[in-house]
């Protein structure tokens, strides 16, 4: 967090060029009341302060930070702390146990607040853990919460002196780091556009890998080519805005009137967006979004650069704002006055080559882990194709197993009606099956007489077997004079 530790002391101004900056302005007041003539600078004089719009930090808990900042606003006694509070007491937590004193409504404003984000980031978790597909695991908010270091978790009901240095230190913490960030990310921006150029020369032929370094090196001699850069924050640089974008004579410039112009939010500070502004002509030398030498990434990266040298060279209590005190001191000095020569880009590579000998080293890594993975998942997909094969097979088999059972039960056949043959009921099927076995036998065995009688016949009935024979089965049946024969044999004892 940002602390105004002047006069007209504003806490926390939050501004956001691209994506993070400062936080939230707390206590803008009037800006510093300048002299200046007013029959040059006849725009200033219908000038009406507005209260500046609260800009997103960037921060993940950015709404909870402006929200607690505008209650603390509305106490009078912490904003009279707050205004003889310098800024390294503010780092060491001394602001933060005025909270002691606040208004019984404010404090419990900012009990609410606080419940309400514990209950955000409890949705967070929760929705993180739908996502990753653990429904079933019990959840620890309470240690889960810890990560976030901007709030006390073990007291989630109460605003109390810890959390807000916690807000404060936390804020102060994650903005510094930003512009550290920023640089490596623009450097790995640039050694990814200087490795993806090598790897498509590797692409082409002889003839056309030369025709391409040539015009790559044309391409980086054409952009070079241009005016004079000015010093960031010289008179030089600083009245050449006075006289092409404000209009008026550099030979009438007063750094009192230029502040006030540019302040443009009228609290009595540059801020980082307000400084960025004015080296729009500047960077209009150098980059032009119709050329294909010039590069818009580089130009947000040079506009960067300006605002942070000016900021260290300027603003001597280290707040990220530049007040007009400063400002004024700042345009007494000799660097000011008689500024050295501004090396661009194009004059300081971001990276070394040992960096980009690293950062290809670890591309060609990823690559081949990536590799190994595609190896991994296409094993795993024709394996899954292998089982989905033999479980189409199984299953073509299962239905034609049914078709055949399907049809065997449509082409069953109903039993024939029984027939009676000496007072036994026997189908007549079973009377044809006997006798095909009988004939099968016969037509197998050699002819003896013996071989006729078989197991099959002494069971069945004598009357049945002369009938399978054509032989007679009665006494009556015999031809004349055999019967009588036949009679003295069945009375033979």
């Amino acid at each position: 967090m940002r602390f105004r530790s002047n006069n007209k002391m504003c806490w926390g101004r939050a501004l956001a060029t691209g994506s993070v900056l400062l936080l939230v302005q707390l206590l803008c007041l009037e800006a510093v009341p300048i002299s200046m003539d007013k029959t040059k600078v006849k725009e200033v004089e219908g000038k009406k302060e507005e209260p500046p719009a609260s800009v997103d930090t960037g921060l993940h808990y950015d709404r909870y930070l402006r929200e607690v900042i505008d209650f603390l606003e509305k106490d009078q006694h912490f904003r009279e702390k707050l205004h003889n509070t310098d800024m390294e007491d503010i780092k060491q937590g001394k602001l933060a146990k005025e909270l002691d004193f606040v208004s019984h409504h404010v404090r419990t404003k900012l009990d609410e607040l606080k419940r309400q984000e514990v209950n955000r980031l409890r949705t967070l978790i929760k929705a993180k853990q739908d996502i990753e597909g653990g429904n079933d695991i019990a959840v620890d908010h309470q240690a889960l919460l810890k990560q976030f270091e901007y709030l006390n978790h073990m007291n989630p009901h109460t605003f109390e002196v810890e959390d807000l240095d916690r807000l404060i230190k936390s804020a102060t913490k994650d903005l510094e780091n930003y512009d550290k960030e920023r640089h490596d990310e623009f450097k790995r921006y640039e050694m990814m556009k200087e490795h993806d150029r090598r790897e498509h020369l590797k692409t082409l032929d002889e003839n056309e890998r030369q025709k391409e370094e040539e015009h790559y090196e044309e391409l980086k001699k054409k952009h070079a080519d241009h005016p004079k850069v000015n010093h960031p924050g010289s008179q030089n640089q600083l009245k050449e805005v006075w006289e092409e974008a404000d209009g008026l004579d550099p030979e009438d410039f007063d750094p009192k009137t230029f502040f006030n112009l540019h302040d443009t939010n009228g609290d009595g500070f540059f801020d980082e967006q307000e400084l960025e502004a004015l080296f729009t002509k500047e960077l209009e030398k150098i980059y032009d979004p119709t050329n294909e030498e010039d590069d818009m990434v580089e130009m947000e990266e040079e506009r960067l650069r300006m605002r942070e040298h000016v900021m260290n060279e300027v603003d001597s209590n280290k707040d990220r704002l530049v007040s007009l005190d400063e400002f004024l001191v700042a345009t007494k000095k000799k660097e000011f006055l008689e500024p050295d020569s501004w090396e661009t880009l194009e004059q300081n590579q971001a990276y070394t080559d040992e960096e980009m000998r690293e950062f290809e080293e670890h591309l060609a890594q990823q690559e081949q882990d990536l590799h190994m993975k595609a190896v991994d998942l296409q094993k795993q997909r024709d394996e899954l194709e292998r089982q989905q094969d033999q479980l189409n097979a199984q299953k073509v088999e299962l239905q034609q197993a049914v078709d055949h059972m399907e049809r065997l039960k449509s082409q069953k056949v109903e039993p024939p009606p029984e027939v009676h043959v000496e007072g036994n009921a026997l189908p007549e099927i079973h009377a044809f099956d006997d006798q095909l076995h009988h004939e099968q036998q016969q037509a197998h065995q050699p002819e003896h007489p013996a071989a006729h009688d078989t197991p099959l016949e002494h069971h069945k009935p004598p009357n049945q077997i002369l009938a399978q024979q054509g032989l007679p089965q009665t006494h009556q049946d015999l031809p004349p004079g055999h019967q009588e024969a036949a009679q003295g044999r069945n009375n033979v004892p």
